[in-house]
């Protein structure tokens, strides 16, 4: 037991790390967990460092032992698996997620969460919660960072502040879940047109099947932010079926629940930003983990779920 202390000794939402693989083979090798790529002439390991891990997306070409899946899991590091570059191979919304078995975790969240999961309006007002503080989060995390300002994305701007206007009070006066999806719906397709705007890419279509830049890093982004989102949840020990907002029936719907709270703000402008200069997956990816740290995305999403699992418990 001493040993899974000292692996944990790192809170989650303080961690650093979120490694994306491919073409290698995860194992475990003296008591640490490696993966191997093989070069031309000579076989290369390299060490993960798993107490400061919060997810591992395995992409193509990857294999994993059932030692490393076990230090993997002692140390509370959450596996996905997903297609090529972090995008899934068939599907454009699904990622199988492997989480470790520990059961010893909090339970007064889920107690809170499920307080008032059961009634609608309660439930209702958790998903406008979630809208309020995602729009929030967009405005304080645009005004002050300046590379976004560099490339033109200023919360002052004029079509920005039309691009964002009246939705606070729109998300207050929903009536249901539906017109609620609509406003979020409309305010991204609001960003977005300002995004293209600033990058020039004007034939953008949103599609998750298309291969243009613009759309392969919007993906890709959102499955770093969705590896976030499951990991917050697992560690509070909240079911991702427990959503407020992506429908009862939709597998994993709490995860893009929670994953929608900064998708906007951090992955968005980047994703247009990147395929305006021609940037590659990986200096991709490095931008988003880089935004994550640097405007605290993962503490994010444990204060906003924790506050309103919390608020359940109270008359």
């Amino acid at each position: 037991m001493e040993q899974l202390t000292d692996l944990k000794a790192i809170l989650h939402s303080k961690r650093a790390n979120i490694y994306y693989l491919e073409k290698c083979r995860v194992m475990q090798k003296d008591g640490r967990v490696l993966y191997l790529t093989e070069a031309k002439e000579e076989k290369q390991y390299w060490n993960i460092p798993i107490a400061n891990t919060t997810v591992i997306l395995l992409g193509t070409g990857t294999s994993i032992t059932q030692a490393a899946v076990r230090m993997l899991a002692s140390a509370g590091v959450l596996i996905g698996f997903s297609g090529g570059g972090g995008t899934p191979l068939l599907m454009g919304n699904e990622v199988e997620w492997l989480t470790p078995q520990s059961e010893y975790r909090p339970t007064e969240y889920i107690q809170g969460w499920l307080s008032f999961w059961f009634d609608e309006q309660k439930r209702l007002e958790a998903a406008k919660q979630f809208q309020q503080l995602r729009l929030d989060y967009l405005r304080r995390t645009w005004a002050k960072d300046k590379d976004l300002k560099t490339e033109g994305f200023n919360i002052e701007d004029d079509d920005i502040t039309r691009a964002l206007a009246g939705f606070a009070a729109k998300i207050e006066h929903a009536n249901n879940v539906t017109e609620l999806l609509l406003t979020e719906a409309q305010l991204t397709k609001n960003l977005y047109k300002a995004a293209i705007s600033r990058t020039q890419q004007k034939d953008f279509i949103r599609n998750a099947e298309s291969v243009d830049d613009a759309n392969v890093f919007l993906n890709h982004g959102n499955y770093l932010a969705y590896g976030l989102a499951a990991t917050t949840l697992w560690v509070l020990g909240i079911p991702h079926g427990f959503a407020v907002m992506h429908g009862k029936t939709r597998r994993g719907a709490l995860v893009f629940d929670v994953a929608d709270l900064v998708k906007d703000a951090l992955i968005l402008p980047w994703a247009f930003i990147c395929a305006k200069e021609k940037a590659t997956e990986q200096e991709f990816r490095q931008q988003c983990l880089q935004n994550f740290t640097q405007h605290k995305a993962l503490d994010f999403m444990f204060d906003t779920v924790k506050d309103i699992s919390l608020r359940g418990n109270k008359p």
